[in-house]
């Protein structure tokens, strides 16, 4: 039976003309080269290289064998190479840039995929100064950033939407919702406790804004707690309400730990970004990972 290497080596020593090149590409000994031609040799049934002072010469059915294997050669190198390039990227330590919040929902999918990874969490500016200077290898961050030295892409959507404990009776606050009375409805939400993540209540004056068209909204929150995880194990514990990234909500309320208070259609999506440095040589890592984030992120 033919062995592959015996062509790689022909290969080798048609490209160089030499066998002392030939073995230092292919990193063995020139007497290994020698050994594997002549076998090759003996398999085929023809004398494949003429020596001369300086090095070999192939002869013509060398070049017939060189013109019929080439090709085929070529591509199983290249597919053998692709899959050495999957395994290094999968064991490799990349480091990832998140915010907390969207960790809880997006960073079990990178521990899935990838054997190493160092997390950071930080907000969307400070992201994005850590992989411009090349402190980071991706970021992962909900503003769209454009300089000379990074690059972005979208890879998903998200979406607010208002939650509540279990146990709290929202059958009055449905009734007015079919009715579209939204004083009533403001008015209803206002008595409630409230949960947010971040004192600036980003999440819940933006729900504010586009559904009762209103920059600042008058309930005050009851509690700030600062991971949009944490609150939601909290709310789901506890008497309340929270506005959050329906990623964040969608196991909570599949278990039924919390429930869909309104799902508002006048609500926007947030674009989701991957952020990594140019020209540093993460090309297929970066493919890799927004191919699963969109996957998360339909």
């Amino acid at each position: 039976m033919v062995n592959l290497e015996w062509y790689r080596t022909f290969k080798s020593v048609y490209k160089n003309g030499n066998f002392s090149l030939a073995a230092k590409e292919l990193f063995i000994s020139q007497p290994a080269v020698s050994q594997q031609i002549s076998m090759l040799e003996a398999h085929v049934g023809y004398k494949l290289f003429n020596r001369k002072s300086k090095g070999v010469e192939p002869t013509d059915y060398a070049k017939l064998l060189n013109n019929l294997i080439i090709d085929a050669l070529d591509r199983l190198e290249n597919v053998e190479n692709g899959f050495r390039a999957k395994a290094s990227d999968a064991n490799r330590l990349i480091s990832v840039g998140i915010s907390k919040n969207l960790f809880a929902c997006l960073g079990s999918i990178l521990i899935s995929k990838f054997d190493f990874i160092d997390f950071s969490f930080h907000d969307n500016d400070t992201l994005f100064e850590l992989v411009d200077a090349k402190k980071l290898d991706f970021a992962i961050v909900t503003k769209q950033f454009d300089t000379f030295d990074t690059i972005q892409q979208v890879v998903g959507k998200i979406k607010l939407t208002m939650v509540a404990s279990p146990q709290l009776d929202a059958s009055e606050f449905k009734l007015k919702l079919k009715t579209k009375n939204f004083p009533e409805i403001e008015h209803w939400l206002n008595e409630q406790k409230w949960y947010s993540h971040d004192a600036r209540i980003p999440h819940i004056k933006l729900f504010w804004l586009h559904v009762f068209n209103k920059k600042r909204p008058s309930m005050v929150p009851n509690y700030i707690i600062p991971n949009e995880g944490e609150m939601l194990r909290i709310v789901s514990k506890n008497n309340g309400i929270a506005v959050t990234w329906n990623c964040n909500a969608r196991k909570y309320i599949s278990e039924n730990k919390l429930q869909l208070l309104w799902d508002s259609k006048e609500m926007p999506s947030i674009d989701v970004f991957l952020l990594s440095g140019k020209n540093n040589n993460l090309g297929p890592i970066f493919e890799t990972i927004a191919g699963e984030l969109k996957q998360v992120l339909k």
